[in-house]
């Protein structure tokens, strides 16, 4: 991670890019759009790709791009070079995000568009795209309330700062390209949220669930008594015998993946904003432990 990164400078829409695209992505789609459909280096002149790659050239430029159809190059590769110059000089991030679904919807080989819809989903999973194939169209899977509510949490104050350190390993384990940790990260959005209710009770040993418990107990702020129990289920699940923050079980569980994690990180950061309201609503003077 770089300077930025590891000492929280980059928002969390920088990190899940959002309204954005750095040069790995950019970079990324373009080597899955090269390997599926413009691998022109690798067919014969005499093949019937010829006529596919000119078709779909001619669709890109003449009803994606809306430019005349004089101005496109009528040999093959200088028609590649036209439309990589066009996608690295002058396309924005949701202009390529426009061409790829175009491509997909315009190509005439079903099976080779589903396996390059596969290729981008891999690729924006890995560089953090919030916006997947859901069969021929992308979709957003991270709403801005979703951004708005782990940076609303991020930005949280004394009394309540050490959650900060839980909240911004949990993004750092989530969000790290190369190698990321999805189990931890669930393991430290959930202690991010029994720092907050062990400052509200000025209880420092106490779990997640007899933290609860003793908030309902003490009366001075009420909680949602679904949410109470939709927490204490959801720490069970993470402390139990076989749970994620014992290093048994789950630990072992593969399947959990970026969408468990960001839901995880999500739902704890839009708890600890609700506790943070019910804390200054009651007028409660907090120390800090």
């Amino acid at each position: 991670m770089n300077f930025s990164e590891r000492f929280g400078f980059k928002s969390i829409k920088d990190k899940i890019q959002d309204k954005s695209m750095d040069t790995d992505l950019k970079n990324s789609i373009w080597n899955a759009l090269k390997l599926s459909y413009f691998d022109i280096e690798n067919i014969s002149y005499e093949s019937y790709l010829i006529q596919e790659y000119n078709y779909l050239f001619g669709q890109i430029w003449v009803n994606h791009f809306k430019l005349t159809l004089d101005t496109l190059e009528d040999h093959i590769v200088e028609k590649y070079n036209q439309i990589k110059g066009i996608y690295f000089k002058k396309l924005e991030w949701s202009e390529i995000y426009d061409l790829i679904e175009f491509i997909v919807n315009t190509y005439r080989n079903p099976e080779l568009n589903q396996k390059f819809i596969k290729f981008c989903n891999i690729i924006f999973k890995k560089e953090l795209s919030a916006y997947r194939f859901v069969g021929t169209r992308l979709t957003k899977i991270t709403s801005e309330t979703e951004i708005s509510e782990i940076e609303e949490a991020l930005k949280i104050k004394d009394p309540f700062k050490p959650i900060v350190r839980h909240l911004n390993n949990s993004l750092k384990l989530f969000s790290d390209k190369k190698t990321p940790d999805y189990k931890n990260s669930i393991k430290e959005s959930i202690s991010a949220v029994e720092a907050m209710c062990q400052i509200i009770t000025q209880n420092k040993k106490a779990t997640l669930g007899d933290a609860l418990k003793l908030i309902e107990k003490q009366g001075k702020i009420q909680i949602h008594q679904a949410l109470k129990i939709a927490f204490n289920k959801l720490y069970g699940y993470t402390s139990n015998a076989s749970g994620i923050r014992h290093g048994s079980g789950l630990m072992e569980d593969h399947d959990l993946d970026f969408e468990d994690a960001k839901f995880i990180l999500v739902s704890c950061s839009a708890f600890i904003n609700y506790l943070k309201e019910k804390v200054n609503k009651a007028k409660l003077k907090i120390k800090k432990l």
